[in-house]
């Protein structure tokens, strides 16, 4: 018993439930193994190992009901069971290894047409005009690319400026952990030789960026956001890293994210919105959002199982691409849910996401999740061609936000896109999404949780992840594979509204756009549509069909060019 549930946990569920102290006690001692009395299985007055008021006071949490006769019939099965669960934890298992089986966002039997092949076309943009170093920060790619190209600034100029800025704004808003400044120089300085060459890597050569700290670098630590593993380093380099390096883009920074991937809370403080500094960023990409708003980085990575990404960029006010289950290899990267877990781009321009989304995205064998799809992007093309719906949310938001929603529509609507209101499917039970979730998650830390190191967390608040790996141990096999039938149904569900649109609008931080389609693997971008000058801003969703970000991106980008929301600066960074 004590291998497969610890004394303070037992004794905690048994006072849930109603049963005394005392019984607790004896029932705990009985199960480890100490010399209490004879054995009577028949009887079920006293049994070894487990007794059948154990089992009665399990049945309350499990929400299930037998009878003595029952109970006494499963003890034998259920005393084999603890002696699996230690044997299984005798195993070393790897953080990096997945379970067994992996999710498909397909729906079986049906078919979904993949996207076409061909090239990012996004416009040449001048090189800006520099007065501050704000107005390097808040610089697109596409205009810093200029500037390098123009040879008015070095690469290590534009990184030594970078990590300046960084290094000035960040106490206001914790969302650095670590500056990455040696490996940037050097990234700089041989990115500045092969420039002198003619030699450019493309569009991302020289761009500086910051990763969320669930990705590996090696000789920095890897710190997930928690006191545990501050001073880890890890020795492998995460994908999107190795991508991103070969493609010229300079790290400068490690960003936070709340511990474990839990809000915005980790052991440096709480990162702040920089739209409103009192206000935490939200969402476990925290720091890579309120890097990105406050003109610290022109993009940075981040990640997204339950609205890491959308959470975060909506409320600091900038852009996020979550992109389809699958298209970015995770290798390197924290694992939290392995059937859910995403990597995406955080930028301010739809065009940005889109340069930075072709380069990480593409097939890793080191992901087994990972799938091989073509991406392309026309700025330019005609919105008639893409079937553009909304979703019933649009209009049950309150006043401010279908204020804000209304020039979005008539913006697209005057760049000739035709909108035509969707069905969306009803009884979708958000459930499944939790549970799945909360299973996989404690599954990958366990072992926190057994050898009783939860106690070390920053967070011990009921909804944080300590109380939730624990209270994970009790939910039965049995309702995390029917949580993944409900996932199954779902996925035809919303494969049916995908049949009339391309994507959709929703407001971001719905259940549409938070919990269905994550559940269900769709990509998302989401872009500020406005918000008061000090406080959370607003945003609006637009949800793709499978493996379709291109077209995603090209109904954001056509909002941000008839708008131009996103060039607004928080005015404590501006």
């Amino acid at each position: 018993m004590a291998a497969g549930l610890d004394r303070r946990t037992f004794l905690g569920l048994c006072a849930g439930v109603g049963i005394p102290l005392a019984t607790a006690e004896r029932s705990w001692a009985l199960a480890a193994g100490e010399n209490l009395g004879s054995v009577n299985r028949i009887s079920g007055e006293t049994l070894a190992g487990i007794t059948r008021e154990q089992v009665a006071a399990a049945e309350k949490v499990l929400g299930v009901s037998y009878d003595n006769a029952d109970r006494d019939q499963m003890l034998p099965h259920l005393e084999e069971a603890l002696k699996a669960y230690a044997e299984l934890r005798e195993v070393p298992i790897p953080e990096s290894v997945a379970p067994a089986f992996r999710f498909d966002p397909v729906p079986v039997g049906e078919t979904v047409v993949p996207p076409p092949a061909g090239f990012v076309q996004v416009r040449e943009l001048p090189p800006p005009s520099i007065v501050s170093d704000a107005d390097l920060g808040f610089a697109s790619i596409a205009e810093l690319g200029a500037l390098l190209r123009s040879g008015r600034m070095t690469v290590r100029q534009l990184t030594e400026a970078t990590i300046a800025r960084l290094e000035r704004c960040d106490p206001s808003l914790y969302a650095v952990v670590t500056v990455t400044r040696e490996r940037a120089l050097q990234q700089a300085d041989q990115l500045d030789a092969e420039a002198s060459t003619g030699e450019w890597r493309g569009p991302l050569h020289g761009i500086p960026w910051g990763a969320k700290d669930l990705l590996a670098v090696p000789g920095y630590p890897t710190t997930w956001g928690s006191p545990l593993y501050r001073n880890r380093v890890l020795p492998e380099t995460a994908r999107a890293v190795e991508l991103l390096d070969a493609a010229g883009a300079v790290l400068v920074a490690k960003l936070s994210l709340g511990e474990l991937a839990y809000g915005d809370l980790w052991y440096g403080g709480r990162t702040r919105n920089p739209w409103n500094p009192a206000q935490g960023a939200m969402g476990s990409s925290a720091g890579s959002a309120a890097a990105v708003s406050a003109g610290l980085l022109p993009f940075a990575m981040g990640s997204e199982t339950l609205g890491s990404i959308l959470g975060p960029c909506t409320r600091c006010g900038i852009s996020g691409l979550r992109p389809t289950y699958g298209r970015i290899s995770r290798f390197g990267a924290m694992s939290l849910a392995w059937t859910l877990d995403k990597l995406g781009p955080i930028a301010r321009t739809a065009e940005d996401l889109a340069v930075v989304f072709a380069a990480v995205q593409g097939e890793d064998a080191r992901d087994p999740s990972s799938h091989p799809m073509p991406f392309a992007f026309d700025h330019a093309r005609p919105l008639s061609g893409i079937r553009i719906g909304l979703h019933p949310d649009l209009a049950t938001g309150d006043a401010d936000e279908r204020r804000l929603i209304a020039p979005v529509l008539a913006a697209l609507r005057s760049q000739g896109a035709e909108l035509q209101p969707i069905e969306w499917p009803e009884r979708i039970p958000a459930v499944a999404m939790d549970i799945i979730m909360r299973v996989e998650s404690a599954a990958a830390f366990e072992e926190l949780t057994t050898r009783d190191r939860d106690d070390e967390f920053l967070d011990q608040s009921v909804d944080a992840r300590p109380n939730v790996f624990r209270a994970a141990h009790f939910i039965p096999a049995v309702q995390y594979v029917q949580a993944n039938r409900v996932r199954t149904v779902t996925k035809h569900r919303v494969h049916g509204v995908f049949q009339q649109v391309d994507v959709f609008l929703v407001p971001p931080m719905t259940e549409a756009a938070l919990v269905t389609t994550n559940l269900t693997g769709h990509p998302a971008v989401t872009i500020p549509i406005g918000g008061p000058q000090e406080g959370p801003q607003r945003g609006i969703a637009i949800v793709g069909a499978l493996w379709r970000e291109d077209l995603a991106l090209r109904v954001a980008h056509a909002w941000q060019m008839a708008s131009q929301v996103h060039r607004r600066r928080p005015p404590a960074f501006s």
